[in-house]
């Protein structure tokens, strides 16, 4: 992996400009998120070891991105969501994925596409930091479910998550399957509106609790510089950062300068269509 991070930072660059472009032709709202908006102010572009793109979007914008680009294929990109038509799709929120390349992840089924862009939602969850905590309670058991049921086991792991990992492989798809869970998890997530609510988050983001922040941390998107492009951002990018990873200019040790994902098999001249 290490050895195509160069060119798989190239794909995912001119996705994420793709991305970009059709979001301002349609007048629909963005933020890049998570790790991508950390790589934006303490690098400017990619952090130099990570390999994905993080993007979140209102959940009004978010449904009528995914409504309207799933449905039609927009060379070389597809997008899927949850709540789209291939019912062997397992995660939570919508990816785009790149037809040209082919990538295989380590879940508990492989899943086969190709290198992608996340695309999440963004959830109102309450008028206080008191409510917002409590809202989230049913989404997040509803997620650690979900892990239960779809993830793989992995050695560099915690021995916890490996545990409940093992124990999700006694529930039986017939009686909660992936599609059940994850319509369940948003169905939760949407019940309120990003627009509205003082507290807002990712609620299926990586971060947990820490996902949930004052919607002013967000505010308008803002541009930013991103390696060659131009991006969109949060409004308050030291609230935002500082609140999902505290001292966020200060690098992490070198033994944690790595991907964090499990990928079985990532050939960027194939195709995963057939």
């Amino acid at each position: 992996m290490n050895n195509k991070i160069d060119v798989v930072h190239s794909v995912l660059l001119e996705m994420l400009q793709w991305f970009h472009e059709q979001c301002e032709r349609n007048g629909l709202r963005y933020y890049v998120v998570g790790g991508t908006m950390l790589g934006t102010i303490r690098h400017q572009g990619f952090i130099p070891w990570d390999d994905d793109i993080d993007v979140g979007m209102p959940r009004k914008d978010y449904m009528e991105f995914v409504q309207k680009y799933s449905k039609e294929f927009h060379a070389p990109y597809i997008v899927e969501y949850p709540r789209g038509d291939n019912l062997d799709y397992p995660y939570v929120f919508a990816k785009i994925y790149d037809t040209r390349t082919y990538l295989v992840e380590h879940l508990r089924h492989l899943v086969k596409r190709g290198l992608y862009i996340d695309v999440f939602p963004l959830d109102g969850i309450g008028d206080t930091r008191e409510s917002a905590y409590k809202n989230y309670q049913p989404i997040l058991r509803n997620l650690r479910l979900h892990d239960m049921v779809t993830c793989a086991f992995r050695n560099n792991r915690k021995w916890y998550k490996n545990l409940s990992i093992i124990l999700g492989r006694s529930i039986s798809p017939l009686f909660v399957s992936e599609r059940f869970l994850n319509n369940r998890i948003n169905h939760f997530c949407e019940q309120r509106d990003f627009d509205s609510s003082e507290y807002v988050g990712n609620l299926v983001g990586n971060w947990g609790i820490k996902e949930i922040m004052h919607r002013s941390f967000f505010g308008m998107p803002k541009a930013y510089v991103f390696e060659s492009i131009k991006v969109l951002g949060v409004e308050k990018p030291h609230e935002y950062l500082k609140t999902l990873y505290n001292d966020y200019m200060v690098l992490p040790p070198m033994e944690r300068r790595v991907s964090h994902h499990d990928y079985v098999e990532l050939d960027l001249k194939k195709t995963f269509l057939k």
